[in-house]
């Protein structure tokens, strides 16, 4: 049996993940879960780095003092684009904002005054939001940071934690695919962008691809969990999409994944990239996979939209459980209202602004719960079938299965929506996609599997799957109608 850890770290928790792999069977154990909370102060809004350093050496704790386990390897994955910067000396001198820091807005249209549109998204394939990495350096810039100047590498979230354990300072391939400023058809870092915005060059690391071994974790590592010294860390899948979509349990061709989770990430598997105007206008991104291959998608709001529902209706002392508000959507009538999930970004009170948005663009607002939540996941299934459309009028083929993986597959009505609205068959599960992605591409780098095609035939043999046939309903087209026009205001 080989035991690997996997660090899942996402926008609202982590936890540690204990995958034990044997005779073709993936095993996931949670050892340890804990809080992710961002800290907001007068100068913008941060992650609590160093909170979350604790909680992994807590969870690499429990493996090894308790547990007294003997690991064939450790990975890190996280959300995207988020990064620290750290001096010569090997200090972290700029903590991570979060991507939702103010100091980003507007940052897309500064950086397009010096670089049009259209060769910015040559360079990188990358879809155009404010909270990409590109945005955050150059608002930086802008802002005079100190931070920018004494700088002498940025390292991402999971690179942050990989030089942590083991000393070493790489950026793990997947990740830095998302910054918006890596050259996906060239494989190198954009270094002609970073030039003409006057940004410094020499803050960007080694890139590492995704399976990479990086080293033994450090003594004092050791020392403080327990675990054996030659313990191996390896630069896993550092992005969680691209660790969920590694355990996507699809054969051959014909099939697209949505990571279902705070975000939706809609898309498919290529060869190359796919970098053109049309794709531009789309918003679709070129983020690379394990292996290299192109996870070409589109970047859709997700389960944020019913995650701040319901932190704001628990602050008015109404509790609702993720599952009792799916039941809730479930039976509330069909499109009360269309919305489009993309204008909704900010934290706030979600069904307020919701129900503003209705207002403002003529339709009934959702008077329960319960027809809030409905209203949110048919927009998400309709945003589901426009991306849908897009992917396949670019590609020149059908896409006759759409896999959904990761925690929002849990919520069947989605799911159900998803297939009716689209025409598709859906495929939900697994829903621990993230952690057994990061445990098989840790695998594959220690020689246990021989790649990605084994490691899809494990997730295929280990984890349960839930089939969605389509149910055509009336009003779906007009619903669709509907939204893409409000979707194009």
């Amino acid at each position: 049996m080989r035991r690997f850890l996997a660090f899942d770290l996402g926008a609202s928790s982590g936890r540690a993940i204990l995958g034990s792999l044997d005779g073709g069977k993936l095993t996931l154990e949670e050892l340890h879960r804990f809080p992710n909370e961002p800290v907001r102060i007068p100068q913008g809004f941060y992650w609590d780095t160093f909170r979350l350093w604790h909680e992994i050496l807590a969870g690499a704790s429990v493996a090894g003092r308790e547990r007294k386990l003997k690991l064939d390897g450790i990975g890190v994955d996280t959300w995207g684009v988020d990064f620290g910067l750290f001096a010569s000396d090997g200090s972290l001198v700029d903590n991570p904002r979060h991507y939702r820091d103010a100091r980003n807005h507007g940052m897309i249209a500064r950086i397009t005054e010096v670089v049009p549109a259209e060769e910015l998204y040559g360079y990188t394939g990358i879809q155009f939001m404010d909270l990409n990495t590109l945005p955050q350096l150059y608002g930086m810039k802008l802002a005079g940071a100190p931070a920018l100047e004494v700088a002498d590498k940025l390292l991402f979230m999971p690179d942050i934690f990989n030089y942590w354990l083991t000393g070493v300072q790489k950026a793990e391939l997947t990740l830095a695919s998302t910054s918006q400023f890596y050259d996906p058809a060239k494989r190198r870092w954009a270094t002609e962008l970073f030039e003409r915005l006057g940004l410094p060059g020499r803050i960007l690391p080694e890139i590492v691809p995704a399976g990479r071994r990086l080293g033994p974790v450090r003594p004092e590592v050791a020392e403080a969990t327990g675990l054996d010294p030659d313990t191996p860390v390896f630069a896993s899948a550092g992005h969680d999409t691209a660790a969920a979509v590694a355990a996507v349990p699809a054969e051959g061709d014909g099939w697209c994944y949505i990571s279902s989770g705070t975000w939706s990430l809609m898309g498919v598997e290529l060869a190359e990239p796919v970098i053109n105007e049309e794709a531009r206008q789309a918003g679709l991104t070129n983020e690379v996979g394990y292996g290299g291959r192109i996870r070409f998608l589109k970047n859709i709001a997700g389960m944020w939209l019913i995650q701040e529902c319901r932190r704001a209706w628990a602050l008015e002392g109404r509790e609702y459980s993720y599952a009792e508000l799916a039941k809730l959507a479930g039976e509330a009538p069909a499109f009360t209202a269309v919305i489009d999930p993309d204008r909704f970004p900010e934290p706030g009170n979600m069904p307020q602004r919701i129900a503003a948005y209705c207002r403002e663009t003529g339709q009934k607002e959702p008077a329960s719960p319960g027809e809030l939540c409905r209203t949110i996941l048919e927009s998400l299934a309709l945003r589901y079938r426009q991306v849908l459309e897009a992917l396949e009028r670019l590609l020149g083929r059908r896409i006759g299965v759409i896999h959904i993986v990761g925690g929002g597959s849990q919520n069947e009505v989605l799911n159900q929506l998803a297939a009716d609205c689209t025409g598709r068959t859906v495929v939900a599960g697994p829903t621990e996609a993230t952690a057994a992605g990061n445990v098989l591409i840790q695998a594959i780098g220690a020689g246990a599997l021989t790649g990605l095609e084994e490691a899809r035939a494990v997730v295929r043999q280990s984890f349960p799957v839930k089939t969605y046939e389509p149910q055509p309903a009336a009003g779906w087209d007009e619903a669709y109608r509907k939204f893409q026009e409000l979707h194009s205001a």
